[in-house]
């Protein structure tokens, strides 16, 4: 949605193949991360999500397996540029995958800040591969949309880690979950700034940020009100502000 979002709004067609290869690849990515995730011999860190992958193991690699293949068709419909960036980020993510899961060294990496710049490089790039000139008017907007990936990913882990555990996280994830609150208030008022001084279509880009951030606060302060599946669900949830801009385009 994000990657289709911002091509629009700088009035770059995307094929189809392109959003669907982004959709299969984010997916595999993510189900592969739980399922190794599931594989932790200490049981007492996994959630419900973790369990449920475990459980549905054979689907899920059947699912990664067609996955994999459809992501071999579309391939040859994607840009030359666009897969040589696509490359590079694959790369990143390969090490990211070796440091937590292979090594078992998850607690050297601050794993949700690389998550969230990982997810926005990727939504990026195929409209900055279309159009090069486009990589530095949008460079606010995407590191914008890199921390607030990020904060999806700090709240959840305080939502439900609310006790330190035995295994501390990274420095810089520890330092970031003691000012959650005030790091998104950051991004809210960036945001809005954007939002107010832009004139010119990426306007709707701004709002949509500004939007995910407030929605993320709101949430963050009913958090003692919702179960931990409702609050990560509504993490993700507030992350949809793109749907609200669209009326508007």
């Amino acid at each position: 949605m994000w990657t289709w979002f911002i091509a629009h709004l700088n009035h770059v067609h995307l094929r189809w193949s392109s959003l669907a290869a982004m959709a299969a690849a984010v997916w595999t990515l993510y189900a592969a991360d739980r399922l190794l995730d599931a594989l932790s011999p200490t049981s007492e860190t996994l959630e419900a999500r973790h369990h449920f992958h475990s459980d549905h193991r054979a689907g899920f690699m059947a699912g990664i397996a067609i996955a994999s293949v459809l992501l071999a068709f579309l391939l040859p419909g994607i840009p030359e540029q666009a897969i040589r960036l696509y490359l590079v980020l694959g790369g990143l993510v390969f090490g990211y995958f070796v440091i937590i899961h292979v090594v078992g060294s998850a607690h050297r990496l601050p794993k949700e800040i690389a998550v969230g710049v990982c997810f926005a490089s990727a939504t990026f790039i195929p409209t900055v591969a279309r159009d090069p000139a486009l990589r530095i008017p949008l460079l606010p907007a995407a590191l914008l949309l890199a921390a607030l990936c990020s904060l999806n990913c700090l709240f959840i882990y305080a939502w439900e880690h609310p006790q330190p555990g035995a295994q501390q996280p990274h420095p810089i994830t520890a330092l970031a979950l003691r000012h959650l609150a005030g790091l998104t208030v950051i991004v809210l008022v960036i945001s809005t700034g954007l939002t107010v001084l832009d004139h010119g279509v990426s306007v709707f880009l701004h709002a949509a940020l500004a939007l995910a951030a407030l929605a993320l606060l709101l949430v963050h302060l009913r958090r003692h009100q919702m179960e931990r599946v409702e609050l990560r669900a509504a993490a993700d949830l507030a992350l949809l502000t793109p749907l609200l801009m669209v009326p508007f385009l």
